[in-house]
């Protein structure tokens, strides 16, 4: 029986040893048939554009068909965790943002349908996408200093709107509250279209939305920007500070993005020619300037830096989280 045991070691070797050709003749051909480019969100989105130029410009890289999927629910959950178990051979990615990838982790934990540090792999990210801070125009402040002012003289009178508890507008306005050391009482929506059109109506002070959602409302007079949610002021408001320019909220910063992830365990080789494919995709003019429409700042990356990212965007918002106490219940 002992005389079996150097002879099973030696045949697992030699197995493994043999897999690995395997693995990289796939990598080699790589894609044979149309990759799956599943969008955890409604068809019809910023982030459904995006996707579907990708997939154009993937498709003229990778020289195979790349079908757009839409798989809604759970504020992206359901789309994210179907990725995550599907077979990990580089026919099945996703296109996903921040709430569900490194902030709903810290919302959910044992809830969460999927953990995805272990079974999404980076590709690449795609774009960053701050938010901007707008107020009915009745409400009498112009800065962000003004309405740190405004909100401690009237503690607990001011409200702000987002599309939903949890998500990263949420936060925006918990992260103020503790930065400034102020009270504006949160009143979650379901939606992006009530959150502004209440706030245009004066039944909320303010609102965090999309550079993309507030525009129109910015240009027509009905809101008026105080301050966008990034570290830097943005090319389409240049004369909107950022909070982080006030002293009470050095540092502030609370930016919303997206990615290209495939399954956990999908080939090194795999995962490097999609981000190579992802990389040259980004360059082309109609899919930078549909991003630039959304609001978002292009920032591909290589796998190494996007994971870097990931990991730090997670353990930023889990201390966030805590720290403002933010739940799933209000």
């Amino acid at each position: 029986m002992k005389s079996l045991i150097p002879r099973l070691r030696a045949a697992l070797g030699i197995a493994a040893l043999l897999a690995i050709p395997c693995a990289a003749n796939a990598a080699d051909t790589y894609p044979t048939m149309p990759i799956r480019l599943i969008v955890p969100y409604t068809a019809g989105g910023g982030v459904d554009l995006i996707a579907r130029l990708m997939a154009e410009r993937l498709h003229d890289t990778l020289g195979q068909s790349i079908i757009v999927e839409n798989k809604p629910g759970a504020s992206g959950m359901i789309g994210a965790n179907y990725v995550s178990k599907a077979k990990p051979d580089g026919y099945t990615i996703l296109l996903s943002a921040a709430g569900e990838i490194v902030v709903n982790p810290s919302l959910y934990k044992e809830k969460m349908m999927f953990n995805p540090e272990r079974e999404l792999a980076s590709v690449t990210l795609v774009a960053r996408i701050p938010n901007v801070l707008v107020v009915n125009p009745s409400v009498p402040v112009k800065t962000p200093a003004e309405l740190v002012a405004y909100a401690k003289s009237q503690p607990g009178r001011l409200t702000f709107s987002s599309s939903g508890i949890g998500n990263l507008q949420h936060v925006s306005g918990e992260l103020l509250d503790r930065m400034a050391g102020v009270d504006i009482r949160h009143i979650p929506y379901k939606g992006a279209a009530q959150q502004i059109a209440d706030v245009v109506a004066q039944h909320v002070t303010m609102t965090f939305t999309s550079v993309a959602a507030a525009m129109p409302f910015i240009k027509s007079g009905q809101v008026r920007p105080i301050a966008v949610t990034s570290s830097h002021r943005l090319e389409a408001l240049p004369d909107v500070p950022a909070l982080s320019e006030t002293p009470q909220l050095a540092g502030y910063e609370v930016v919303n993005w997206f990615g290209l992830f495939a399954p956990g365990g999908t080939p090194t080789p795999i995962l490097d020619k999609l981000n190579t494919a992802a990389l040259q995709a980004m360059k082309d003019p109609r899919l930078l300037q549909a991003l630039k429409d959304q609001g978002a700042e292009p920032a591909p990356s290589s796998r190494g830096e996007f994971d870097a990212f990931r990991r730090a965007e997670t353990a930023k918002f889990a201390k966030v989280i805590k720290e403002t106490n933010i739940t799933l219940q209000e």
